[in-house]
């Protein structure tokens, strides 16, 4: 999946921050209010072109459109891309997030979470119910799009484009089922529901990206007071779900994106890649998008000092964090991608981004031109890990 080059090539994991007409918009349409549909659709369509122009021009290979066509977040935004499903009640605090994803980080710090969530920005966060079968209902999303990314990326220079959709795992993890009798049920049918936003995006000449922040932060939900065997058997399970979703699709078009969960808190309670690399090599895709560049997992690039990455796949490390202010030097960037290389091989290597520096319109982890800032140090640090990876 990674172009032919003999240099180190840059991307990032997807969610960029949206421009202030669009979240106006989107911010209408999400509190219920009357929203021109049309209006809203040429403002979207002029947005992605924005972005998409702005990442090539910064120099960035494999680019996107910035997850604009997500109106919820990263993940929920398949609810208005499925039936089946119903929205309950929303709870007495509006920033308060779902009891079935608060786990032992959260716990363990009340008192910085109950102070955080405030400044978050989260929207739709309440519950939902299974109440029928899910099917796919996106289509006609998912064709603007990618119309909207086509349009947008003609006569803009880039090695190639992608685009994101949800893992099995990441959707509704906090959910009530009165419809499906089991967790494999339920799964199957979300899997085969995202398989047709998979082949549409796949079938449209773009990279897929699949996102599944959920499946190594639900070890914090089930740990304790469960065992670590215990959730690897969910998440083995989840990823089962999503290689049924992958079915039939070219490895070499796709990518799979794990994370921690992109808040910046203290993520204490994380579970360590080296107990769930083996699950993540399972997913049968053509590279791995990890976060690596943030302080509780930046020693994890040592995992693969005894972790072969299989034969053809790609790493695509995070060596810029989207969760602080700091920008990272240059000749940091180039540090994280040469120390990996000399362990995967330097063609097996693609520089990214840690996790979206926008899990959706409303939430933002760092301000606009620091994520900019960010990014032109991941080109840099890119030059300048190729200018001695080259001459090894």
């Amino acid at each position: 999946m990674q172009p032919v080059a003999k240099r180190v090539l840059t991307t990032h994991v997807g969610s960029l921050i949206r421009p202030p007409a669009l979240v106006a918009m989107l911010r209408d349409a999400d509190a219920g209010k009357t929203v021109d549909e049309a209006a809203l659709g040429a403002c979207l369509e002029s947005s992605v072109a924005d972005i998409v122009r702005a990442q090539s021009d910064l120099g960035l290979d494999i680019i996107n459109d910035g997850e604009f066509g997500k109106t919820i977040s990263w993940s929920r935004y398949v609810l208005t891309r499925m039936s089946g499903l119903e929205r309950r009640a929303a709870p007495a605090d509006p920033n308060a997030m779902p009891k079935g994803i608060s786990g032992k980080d959260r716990r363990d710090f009340a008192e910085f979470y109950q102070a955080y969530d405030r400044t978050q920005g989260f929207t739709s966060m309440t519950g939902w119910t299974v109440v029928g079968p899910v099917k796919y209902t996106g289509q006609a999303a998912i064709a603007r799009d990618i119309e909207d990314l086509q349009r947008a990326l003609w006569g803009v220079p880039h090695a190639a484009a992608f685009m994101t959709a949800v893992a099995p795992a990441s959707v509704l993890p906090d959910r009530e089922d009165r419809h499906y009798r089991s967790d494999e049920e339920f799964l199957g049918a979300v899997a085969d529901a995202l398989h047709e936003e998979y082949r549409a995006i796949v079938d449209a000449g773009f990279i897929l990206q699949v996102d599944d922040a959920y499946l190594a932060t639900y070890y914090d939900i089930i740990v304790p007071p469960g065992s670590i065997e215990d959730y690897r058997r969910w998440a083995a399970l989840r990823v089962e779900a999503l290689n049924h979703a992958l079915r039939g699709i070219p490895p070499e078009r796709t990518r799979y994106h794990v994370c921690w969960g992109s808040w910046n808190g203290p993520h204490v309670s994380d579970v360590g890649f080296e107990e769930i690399a083996d699950l993540v090599l399972k997913v049968n895709v053509g590279a791995y998008a990890l976060e690596m560049g943030n302080p509780r997992h930046e020693h994890e690039w040592r995992v693969w000092e005894n972790v072969k990455l299989p034969e053809g796949k790609v790493l695509i490390p995070g060596v810029i964090s989207h969760s602080t202010n700091v920008v990272e030097h240059p000749k940091l960037v180039a540090e994280r991608i040469t120390r990996l290389a000399r362990l995967v091989g330097r063609e097996n290597v693609m520089a990214g981004t840690d996790c979206g520096f926008a899990q959706g319109p409303f939430v933002q982890r760092v301000h606009p031109s620091i994520m900019w800032a960010k990014l032109g140090a991941l080109v840099e640090g890119a030059r300048l890990a190729t200018g001695e990876l080259w001459t090894e």
